[in-house]
Formats: structure tokens, sequence, C-alpha cells
């Protein structure tokens, strides 16, 4: 069964960006539960930030589980990423997104690759920038297969990142790794805007998906933007996705009624069992 859940940030620094959930992580996990999600996505500043025992006792009070852990961070606060020109950065980079394996690895969730992937550029070329991510991804990889968790890449639009931008572009990074431990994270709102079609991307990526950030066109909660929906739905059912759909929006026109739009998609597209049961 595909599984539902939502983000939860707790970087300031952030703030404003598409996540949804804001308030600490106690409050998102007692949101969270009561909007019938199954899990929350947590975006940290750092590994130290909630502690393993705290965490793991909030997620049971509230009766939910975790999904995936960010390393945006790494990016957002200490300008962090894997093909820096300065090696110390890039190596300062692999110790960040390797605590966040080994958090995540407690709870037996993967970490996600997102803007610490870096770009290309100045004196920076393509091939070296790519050489550096396959190194990265490499050791990382094997690194957290020693943890028993995958690790998650996820191609962003153009605008963000000049390395992966498509599914086809992700696979062949994947294909070009030696470790087989690299998932891929399907993103609807950078595949909205880099695929012909996000469906049969979708289905291309069948046998590499290993998460899901199912969100609108405009980066708002599913169903307020113009996406087809419906038929990346139908696509991820057809390939047997039973891993997470989880709201990376932004909070808008406020986290709750956010929140509550895109649990109501998730039942719409997915027919997810557990019961909504908190009044409006």
């Amino acid at each position: 069964m595909i599984k539902t859940a939502i983000t939860v940030s707790l970087v300031e620094e952030a703030r404003g960006g598409p996540f949804v959930l804001w308030d600490g992580v106690e409050q998102g996990c007692k949101t969270a539960a009561e909007l019938g999600y199954d899990a929350i996505e947590l975006f940290a500043p750092s590994h130290e930030v909630v502690p393993v025992d705290a965490l793991k006792k909030l997620l049971t009070d509230h009766g939910i589980g975790l999904a995936a852990v960010g390393t945006g961070a790494g990016m957002v606060v200490r300008k962090l990423n894997l093909t820096d020109p300065d090696e110390d950065v890039r190596n300062r980079a692999q110790g960040f997104i390797k605590n966040m394996i080994l958090y995540g690895a407690q709870f037996g969730v993967p970490a996600i690759i997102g803007s610490m992937q870096g770009r290309w550029g100045g004196d920076v070329s393509r091939d070296q920038a790519f050489d550096w991510l396959r190194t990265a991804l490499n050791d990382l990889g094997g690194f957290a297969e020693s943890q028993k968790v995958p690790l998650i890449y996820e191609p962003l639009n153009r605008y963000e990142t000049n390395l992966c931008n498509t599914m086809a572009e992700g696979i062949q990074l994947c294909d070009s790794l030696d470790t087989g431990n690299i998932k891929l994270l399907a993103d609807v709102f950078h595949m909205g805007i880099e695929e012909a079609n996000p469906a049969e991307a979708m289905i291309s990526g069948k046998a590499y998906i290993g998460h899901v950030h199912f969100v609108d066109s405009n980066r708002m909660a599913a169903g307020m933007g113009h996406l087809d929906l419906s038929g990346i739905a139908k696509a991820l059912k057809e390939i047997g996705y039973d891993g997470f759909v989880s709201a990376e929006c932004f909070p808008k026109p406020d986290a709750l009624t956010a929140a509550k739009q895109t649990i109501a998609a998730y039942r719409k597209f997915f027919k997810n069992s557990r019961t909504l049961f908190v009044c409006d």
C-alpha cells in the first residue's frame, strides 16, 4: 500500500520554503496524526537537534512513523554541497550527510540528497562535477547500505541544479554508479517543469523510484495547481510503488489548510485507509 507523509521543517533559515509544518516536531507529529497521515518527513538543521529517543517516543505516542530525513540544511545553513570546488567543503558535505544517514537508519528510513548535490559552473566543469558527485554517491550509498537503508537522490528542476533534472538523467546517473543502493526521489513539482509527460516518466523509473513528493505544479498542495495528478497516481499504482507519497509543498494559504488539502487529495488518489478524526 502507498503510504502518506507530510514534511516537518525545523530549519528556520528555510522558513517560507516548501515544507508544510513549521511549529516544532512535537506539534508536527500531533497534527500529522490527527489528520490521518502515516508518517512525517523530517528536515532538521542537524542530526543532533532532535534526540533519537525523543523522536521515537513522539512517533510512538502519536501512532505514526518517520518516512525519511532531509539533508537540505547542509546547503541552506552550512553552505555545503558535494560538487563544491573546495575539497574541504565536499568532505564536510559528505560528513554531514553520513550523520543524517546514521540518524535515519535508527528508524530504518533513508536520507534524501537534493540541494546538497550542488551544480557545475565557473571553475568546475560538468565532467568534474559529475565525477565528484559519482564518487560521493558511491561512498555514501555504500555507507547507507552498511546501515541497512537506501540513500535517496533527487533530480531537481533546472533552476535549482544543472546536474540531473529528469528521471532519465537520474536513471543514467544511477546506472553509472558502482553502488546499487541509490534510489531516486520522484518529485512531481520538478517533474512538472522538466518532463514532457510526468506519468510516463514515473513508469520509466519503476525500478529506481524510492520516494515520491506528491504536490502540484505551483508547489502548492496537491489539487491546487494544474498537474494531471490522477494520471501520475495511476502510474505509481501501475508500477507497484509501495513507498511514501510525501507533501513537500508551500504552507499556503496556511499550514493546516495545505495539510488538510493534501490528505484529502491522497485519499482521493490513493484511497489511504487511515481515518480523519480532526474537526474543522
